[in-house]
């Protein structure tokens, strides 16, 4: 497993860093070019309005801390999470 940290580590709540996504697919690119399994992780700012975008660069892994914790239904919130990433995954375009 690889881990790319998509905000900058300390704490909960922080902004999704957009800079990492070329990083991730260039990740995703390395991985595919030399056929191995490696599984690639994002942690930091994981949200419904960011995981399509970590998936579709590369990402079958997601860290979503403050996007569960902080919602009305935290397991709630963990099923739409889990739809949005396997749909988005699907749709890739790169074998997952």
């Amino acid at each position: 497993m690889l881990l790319l940290m998509t905000v900058e580590p300390g704490f909960g709540g922080q902004s999704f860093l957009d800079l990492v996504l070329p990083k991730l697919r260039r990740a995703r690119a390395m991985v595919q070019r030399h056929g191995a399994s490696v599984w690639l992780q994002v942690d930091g700012g994981v949200s419904e309005e960011t995981i399509e975008r970590c998936a579709d660069a590369g990402a079958d892994v997601f860290v979503a801390g403050s996007a569960v914790y902080g919602a009305d239904d935290p397991a709630a919130a963990v099923q739409a999470l889990r739809r949005q990433a396997e749909r988005a995954t699907e749709q890739s375009g790169w074998p997952g």
